[in-house]
C-alpha cells in the first residue's frame, strides 16, 4: 500500500475494475510499479502479485485500475481465495499523481468490493500507507520482516542432517506435486505460501531467475521432507532464502537449520554478498534461529485490516 496523505479534488478520476489485464493494460500496471518501486525504493506490489498481472483470469483475483483523464495513475489487486480470511490487497499509487486522493478512492473501492471484510498490505511501513490505513478505519495486526545477512566470508558449521535424510536438488515436473505437498503442509498457517497451486509454481519456473540448482529438498526414504528454494536476485546482487519448509511430523530436529546453511553455502558460491529473507516478527523461533545465524531486521512489511 503506497498512496498519499492530502486529498485534493480531482473529479475526472475513475475506477475499472476487471477480472483480467489485457497487454496493454499489464503493461501500463508494470510500468507504474516500477516509477513507484524507483521513487519509493521497494516493490509496492508483493511478487505473487505481480505475476497475477499476466496470463489471463485467476479465480477470486480482481484488478482496480485508477485512471486520470486518459492516465492510469493508480492500481490496486484484491485476492479473495482464503476460505477463512478475508480478502486481502495491495495498492499504489503513482508517485507524480499523489496528494489528490487517489488513494484513499482505492481503499473506498476495495472496501466496497470486499464487503468491508479486508486485509491490505503497506510493503515498506510509509508514513502515508499508515495515515491512509487510519483514514480507511484499519488496524495493525501482522507485521512481516526483511532480515539481512552478508555472505562474504561466511562461516557457519557443517549442516547436521537428521538420520537417515538426504539432500538431493529439484527436479522440475518430477517433483512439483510431493513439493506442492509438503508445501501445503508447512504453511498451513500460512494463507499466501501454503495455497500455492500448481499454476503458482508454473509462473515462477517460467521466470528467469528460477534455478532447480538451487532448489534443495529433504528426502528420508524416499519421501519429501523438507525443502529450502533459494533464490538469486541478479540485478540487485542479493541472494534470498525464498522459501524454506519442513514438514509437520519432521520438525524440531534441526533440519530447518541444517537446510538454511546448505542455502546459504549454495547462494554464497553464486558470488552473492548478501542473503536476504522474510519471517513473520511473531514467529518468534524462526527469528530467534535466523538471528543466531546472523541475520538482522532490514525493513518491515506492515498488513492492515477492518476490525472483526
Amino acid at each position: 500500500m503506497t498512496s498519499d496523505d492530502t486529498v485534493r479534488p480531482f473529479p475526472s478520476r475513475s475506477i475499472e475494475t476487471c477480472s483480467q489485464l489485457s497487454p496493454n493494460q499489464a503493461e501500463a500496471v508494470l510500468a507504474l510499479l516500477a516509477e513507484a518501486a524507483r521513487v519509493d525504493g521497494q516493490q509496492p506490489v508483493s511478487e505473487q502479485g505481480r505475476l497475477q498481472l499476466s496470463g489471463g483470469a485467476r479465480e477470486g483475483v480482481s484488478h482496480l485500475l485508477l485512471t486520470a483523464g486518459d492516465e492510469l495513475v493508480g492500481y490496486a489487486q484484491l485476492e479473495d481465495t482464503d476460505p477463512v480470511e478475508a480478502p486481502a490487497a495491495e495498492l499504489v499509487v503513482h508517485p507524480s499523481h499523489r496528494g489528490h486522493g487517489h488513494g484513499r478512492a482505492l481503499g473506498s473501492a476495495l472496501l466496497a468490493a470486499s464487503g468491508k471484510r479486508l486485509r491490505v498490505w503497506a510493503h515498506g511501513g510509509h508514513s502515508a500507507a499508515r495515515h491512509l490505513a487510519q483514514v480507511l478505519g484499519l488496524t495493525l495486526f501482522r507485521e512481516l520482516r526483511q532480515m539481512r545477512r552478508p555472505l562474504t566470508d561466511l562461516e557457519l558449521p557443517d549442516p547436521k542432517l537428521p538420520d537417515g535424510v538426504s539432500v538431493r536438488t529439484f527436479v522440475p515436473g518430477q517433483d512439483d506435486a510431493a513439493w506442492l505437498a509438503v508445501n501445503a503442509a508447512a504453511f498451513a498457517h500460512h494463507p499466501e505460501q501454503g495455497s500455492l497451486t500448481q499454476r503458482d509454481l508454473d509462473d515462477r519456473k517460467a521466470q528467469p531467475w528460477f534455478d532447480p540448482a538451487g532448489f534443495f529438498l529433504a528426502e528420508r526414504e524416499g519421501r519429501l521432507i523438507g525443502f529450502h528454494w533459494t533464490k538469486v536476485h541478479a540485478e540487485e546482487q542479493i541472494g534470498e532464502v525464498y522459501v524454506l519448509g519442513v514438514a509437520p511430523g519432521a520438525q524440531g530436529g534441526g533440519l530447518g537449520k541444517s537446510l538454511t546453511t546448505i542455502g546459504l553455502r549454495h547462494l554464497a558460491a553464486q558470488g552473492m554478498p548478501t542473503a536476504m529473507l522474510y519471517v513473520d516478527a511473531d514467529n518468534k523461533a524462526a527469528v530467534t534461529v535466523y538471528e543466531r545465524l546472523g541475520f538482522t531486521t532490514y525493513e518491515t512489511d506492515l498488513m492492515y485490516r477492518t476490525e472483526t
